[in-house]
């Protein structure tokens, strides 16, 4: 084996274990530990993130962030990666904000110079319109890994009406018209909500013992708690829509109501949702105007009828 493909595949082969010897790595390629250190040196000289334990149950370990090995793309595939990651730019807050902007740079400055004098045509005539926000989500990555980890963390959470210390094990985050949301089991209320993450104030460890949350995630997420019992204050939303409703409730992220559609382009939103929600769903509804006619539940149609009182008598005054 020539050291160039020796050097390659011992790259791929320190970025799979988390733990090493020279020994070990000397009789899986067949070569001398003399000829292994070498080239454990040359591979710390090109960046790969070594680190060496002495004492006898020490070897070598590979750092967190670990490098991949050289992958080849076509041009059309690195245009395609390059203009994912651009697309982000009109974000103010990213869960890897520094090695998106880190990746873009690699590979832009490592293409050819006709295939940048195409990105950057390609960047006047291509864009992934966001709206841009002031709002800041700066726990983004945090978030994310308590998901991925299956953790409680503490947040210091901002609503509407109060501000208060929660207890919460994401689930995952997602992005809508520009602000980030994180959904997560909730302790104090022994359920499921939605945050947003610009109005976390702080972010840390907590001590609760997670819940097994594994099979939950953003494409299965509902309205149901633990026990898969459904919440005993949950009323039946029933409401016809017109083609344009149908538009309008598509962009919508909750899991429920759920939107049908039919083969004309019309149909109806059916599902469950708090007695608290209401409010905020007679405001929706009330915004798409004749595009939507809620039949039921009644509570909803009388805090529709309430909420068009209000705004009627402050308009008349």
């Amino acid at each position: 084996m020539s050291k160039s493909k020796r050097l390659m595949e011992l790259m791929m082969a320190v970025n799979q274990k988390r733990k090493f010897t020279v020994r070990e790595l000397a009789q899986e390629f067949g070569v001398s530990q003399r000829t292994i250190l070498r080239d454990l040196q040359e591979l710390s000289e090109l960046g790969v993130p070594l680190y060496s334990e002495v004492g006898p149950h020490g070897g070598y370990r590979i750092l967190k962030e670990r490098l991949l090995p050289p992958i080849a793309f076509s041009e059309e595939e690195a245009c395609a990666i390059f203009f994912a990651i651009h697309s982000l730019r009109h974000y103010s807050s990213l869960p890897f904000e520094a090695e998106s902007s880190s990746a873009l740079s690699k590979f832009y400055s490592r293409m050819p110079h006709d295939t940048r004098d195409r990105m950057d045509q390609m960047k006047n005539r291509v864009d992934f319109v966001t709206p841009y926000r002031q709002a800041i989500s700066p726990h983004l990555s945090f978030l994310l890994t308590a998901a991925i980890e299956q953790k409680f963390i503490r947040i210091d959470y901002e609503s509407r009406q109060n501000r208060s210390n929660r207890d919460i094990q994401p689930v995952g985050i997602y992005t809508r018209q520009g602000l980030w949301y994180c959904y997560a089991y909730c302790y104090p209320n022994a359920d499921y909500r939605v945050f947003r993450c610009d109005r976390i104030h702080s972010a840390v460890s907590s001590d609760l013992e997670p819940v097994d949350l594994r099979e939950v995630h953003l494409e299965n997420r509902d309205l149901k708690n633990l026990a898969g019992q459904e919440r005993q204050d949950n009323l039946t939303v029933y409401a016809e829509l017109t083609r344009e409703g149908v538009q309008a409730c598509e962009a919508e992220p909750w899991p429920e109501p759920v939107l049908h559609t039919r083969q004309d382009g019309t149909g109806w939103l059916e599902g469950n949702v708090a007695k608290k929600d209401l409010p905020y769903f007679a405001k929706f509804f009330i915004g798409l105007g004749k595009e939507a006619k809620v039949t039921q539940p009644p509570e909803l149609l009388d805090c529709l009828g309430q909420y068009l009182a209000d705004l009627r008598a402050q308009y008349m005054d």
